[in-house]
């Protein structure tokens, strides 16, 4: 009977994970099919685009990147290294003031502390379009447009990001940790640097990530603040091939760039999805 029941529980436990298998692999497929597919339109020229569906490569790679390099509306190199000046910026000066902030509203005791908690997370409710409209505005009349560190201060301000650090110093942060290192005479800021961050590094890796891709891949602000050539980002970019006349008009040269403005973000999730693993596995504090 026990030996039954034994083999009863290996054969349910056996299923099971051949579902979750299963159900996994269905998810990878899905979120990797599209990649695939974008690569091989990437080889394929326009007239092959036209003709139809198909999913083995093409012989026009290296002619889709020579003419999307050398296209006479856009500057690729110049495009990659402003969006990766703005995204990069953006997700360390985010990450950094975010986990600022939720280190003192979660360690210090202050007079409305409950109030400016509720206050960021209220600021989460309004879209970014209704303040996006009164920036835009006043970037136009101060002349800022067409700079970079225009679209980096207002990213500083981040309160879902601000919520996440929070909710994550509230179970891995002991207040006990905080107050011995002020007993041993350690300031503030050498306690948030040297004690504070270390713990956060997981949870820094993830929102540098979504602060990275978010900021890479934005098009909105970039395209009504930014209109000079050498100011512009990969995503203007990308729609400038895009709305160019029939006359000019290569799909190939599309999906080229939207394969070269892919692989930076793909390079940095790598980076930083190592230093989530190694601070999961490592573990900042322990119980």
């Amino acid at each position: 009977m026990k030996s039954n029941a034994n083999r009863s529980a290996e054969i349910k436990l056996l299923i099971s994970r051949i579902v979750v298998y299963a159900i996994l692999g269905f998810l990878s497929f899905l979120c990797l099919f599209f990649f695939y597919l974008m690569f091989v339109n990437s080889t394929r020229s326009n007239a092959q685009l036209q003709s139809g569906f198909t999913l083995i490569p093409r012989e026009n790679l290296f002619n889709n990147f020579y003419n999307a390099w050398h296209d006479g509306d856009i500057n690729i190199p110049v495009g990659m290294k402003n969006s990766f000046i703005i995204a990069m910026t953006s997700a360390i000066l985010t990450s950094y003031f975010s986990a600022l902030t939720a280190y003192g509203t979660y360690v210090y005791n202050f007079r409305f502390k409950k109030f400016v908690h509720l206050f960021i997370l209220a600021i989460m409710m309004i879209p970014s379009q209704v303040s996006a409209v009164g920036f835009i505005q006043l970037a136009f009349k101060y002349n800022l447009t067409n700079k970079l560190w225009v679209l980096i201060v207002p990213s500083i301000a981040a309160p879902s990001v601000y919520f996440y650090m929070r909710q994550y110093l509230e179970a891995t942060l002991p207040i006990d940790m905080v107050e011995a290192a002020r007993i041993d005479g350690s300031s503030e800021f050498k306690i948030f640097n040297e004690i504070v961050l270390p713990i956060m590094r997981p949870a820094m890796a993830v929102q540098m990530i979504f602060s990275f891709v978010g900021s890479w891949n934005n098009y909105f602000m970039p395209a009504l603040l930014l209109n000079k050539p050498d100011k512009k980002t990969v995503p203007i970019m990308i729609a400038t091939l895009r709305s160019a006349d029939y006359s000019k008009f290569d799909m190939g040269k599309v999906y080229m760039l939207m394969v070269m403005a892919i692989l930076p973000v793909m390079v940095i999730y790598v980076i930083l999805s190592k230093s989530i693993i190694k601070g999961v596995t490592s573990g900042s504090v322990k119980g």
